[in-house]
Formats: C-alpha cells, structure tokens, sequence
C-alpha cells in the first residue's frame, strides 16, 4: 500500500471532508501559554519521537480520544526508513464525542520525512471497524528547524458531501491555544517535565 498516496487522492476527492489545521509551533506555544518547572528547548527530533510513539500507542498519548487500554498495534514491518503496522482502538467519534467506535488504521512511519499517514479500513483479520461514522484518513508530520519545530496535522473524512459539523469540530480543535494532549503527555511521561497551562 502507499500510505501517501491514499491520502492525498483522498485529499482531492469532491465531497470527501477535508481539512488541514494551522501549523503549531511547539516553542512559541509553550512560551505564551505554560509555566514548566525548567527551561526546556522542544526539538523537532522530539516530536518526532513523540508521533512515533503515539502511532504505537494512541491509548497512552491521546487520552483524551482513545479509551485507555483498548489499542492494539500488530507488528510492524520495516523497509529502510518506512515502518508500517496496523493499529485497532477505540476512538471517540469525532461527530459524537460521547460515543465510541473501534477505529483500525494502517500506518506507515516514514522516519526519513518525519511524515506519519494512517489510512482508515472498515476491516483487519477479524475485526470489523464501526459504522456509525465514515473511514478517515490522517497525517501527522513535522516540519521545521530542530530548535523551532512545527507539528502538522490534516484529516479527511470519506464523506460523500462535505460535512460542515464536522468542518466546524475540525475548526474548533485548531482554534485550541494550548498544545494537543499527546505533546503534553510526552512532556510529562518521555521528559519528566511538569507543566502548568496559563
């Protein structure tokens, strides 16, 4: 399968829901809006690891979307610097946010780029994904200097007219001042560092 490939035909798809949020630079994001309990510099080769490891355990880094416990990663396969496994959990619905459905993704890392592509399916082996909200595709990639790095996030939803609930919950997360869970997450648990938001 090539991951990117998927994406950014679904990306030009008319009617799939689409939307990429701003950049967030992580340093400036700390600097305006947290008090940690030390300097910290937050590198690109950190959030780079930070996506790694959240891609693997989506339970532990997105608390806030993934119900603790129920994420499975199948082992993953390696070519040069591409890694891909595939993922089962179950995720919040991103229309319904009090319900929850058993989401399988297919990733590929690609370590080189700094780019991760999970490809939505509505089965793997014996499990069959929810129904109760179209596949979607994402990419989590970072760009930027070392010292200034920059976290990007896109989603399309395989809708078949854009969904503007979903444009506007899309909208809401990337109006958020303060750093997606999974950088606070590994701020505490990877770096040890204790942070409170201004």
């Amino acid at each position: 399968m090539d991951h990117e490939k998927v994406l950014d035909n679904a990306w030009h798809t008319p009617g799939v829901t689409a939307i990429e949020l701003p950049a967030v630079d992580v340093n400036q994001v700390l600097a305006d809006h947290y008090e940690l309990d030390r300097e910290l510099t937050f590198t690109r080769t950190m959030l780079w690891d930070m996506e790694a490891r959240k891609a693997a355990a989506p339970d532990v880094y997105i608390p806030t979307v993934v119900a603790p416990g129920s994420a499975t990663k199948f082992p993953s396969t390696r070519h040069e610097e591409l890694e891909d496994f595939t993922r089962v959990s179950d995720q919040r619905l991103w229309g319904d946010r009090d319900r929850f459905g058993t989401i399988i993704e297919h990733v590929r890392l690609d370590h080189g780029h700094q780019r991760a592509f999970f490809v939505g399916d509505s089965e793997f082996r014996d499990v069959e994904a929810t129904t109760d909200q179209p596949l979607f595709h994402v990419e989590h990639s970072v760009a930027g200097a070392e010292n200034r790095p920059l976290n990007l996030w896109r989603i399309m939803v395989l809708t078949e007219a854009v969904d503007q609930h979903l444009v506007d919950v899309f909208t809401k997360m990337g109006e958020d001042p303060y750093l997606r869970v999974f950088i606070e997450v590994y701020l505490e648990k990877d770096l040890g560092v204790s942070f409170r938001r201004k």
